[in-house]
């Protein structure tokens, strides 16, 4: 009993987890209507960010968290003023290609400037696991998952009660009408992007802690695309109950599943129980309806 407890809570975490790189997905989709899909890559940018700082320079912890935050915050506003605002305009189909060419460019500057061999990631977060009678939980992931609470109730704090939330929500109910009333787009746009480039660094430390990282640990982008598609692209809180029911699956189809089959059901039923919630519901658990009057 003990077991599944364990597999349970932890695919709860590993959930949370994803649920706040899925809140980077949502919240460019909120005022881009841009599905970017080089987010993994912007993750790993920043956690090489972090090992760069601190184990390239030595720099202190304190310094070196803010310093990887503000430059992956930077490139994502550079991102959206030179690869995406030249398109505004355009179909959505050249936003989608742009974005896959962003992922597979970033992918190449990673490995240009960082190369392929395994880096160790500082341990930012204590490394000690976290005991609970019997069982035993990651405590970066636990500390991570309050975290993503925390960023959850302050994002939908800021798109509902501030000036600048405001105008990013009108922003990504339609760009012309939100230009018409003054609101400037591209702001709105540069500042999701920024906000994405914080909370990528932010799961890039919870994800990687004292572990071992290559360019291929942005395939975490894609383990959070189900969340962010169950929830519904335009839903802040919804990402976190869209984590839960992923990262719960993901630890009971390891448990009961995995044995089974000899591995590999647990990293595909995401992908499943997306697929089967998109059938019944296309605009996920929590995305916006939209209605059109002919």
């Amino acid at each position: 009993m003990d077991s599944l407890i364990s597999y349970i809570v932890n695919g709860a975490l590993t959930g949370l987890l994803y649920a706040l790189i899925a809140m980077s997905f949502v919240i460019i989709y909120r005022s881009a209507r841009v599905f970017n899909f080089a987010q993994g890559e912007i993750v790993v940018v920043g956690a090489f960010l972090v090992w760069t700082f601190m184990s390239a320079f030595d720099l202190p912890v304190w310094v070196s968290v803010p310093l990887a935050i503000l430059s992956n915050m930077l490139l994502g506003v550079l991102i959206e003023r030179f690869v995406l605002r030249p398109l505004v305009g355009q179909e959505l189909f050249a936003f989608v290609m742009v974005t896959i060419g962003l992922l597979i460019f970033t992918r190449g500057v990673v490995l240009v400037a960082w190369g392929p061999e395994v880096r160790f990631f500082p341990a930012v977060l204590p490394m000690a696991a976290l005991k609970v009678g019997s069982l035993v939980f990651d405590r970066a992931l636990v500390i991570g998952g309050v975290l993503t609470l925390v960023v959850a109730a302050l994002a939908s704090w800021f798109f509902n009660h501030t000036q600048l939330g405001l105008e990013m929500t009108a922003v990504a109910e339609d760009h012309q009408t939100a230009l018409s009333l003054g609101i400037p787009v591209t702001r709105s746009i540069a500042v999701s992007w920024a906000i994405s480039g914080l909370l990528s660094t932010l799961a890039a430390i919870i994800f990687l802690n004292g572990k071992g990282m290559t360019f291929l640990a942005s395939d975490i982008g894609f383990a959070a695309l189900p969340v962010a598609l169950l929830a519904g692209l335009e839903s802040i809180g919804g990402v976190i109950l869209g984590g839960l029911i992923v990262g719960i699956a993901v630890g009971l189809a390891a448990y009961f599943l995995d044995p089974i089959f000899h591995g590999g059901v647990a990293a595909v039923f995401p992908f499943v129980i997306m697929v089967i919630i998109l059938l019944i519901r296309p605009t996920g658990l929590f995305g916006w309806k939209t209605i059109e009057r002919i």
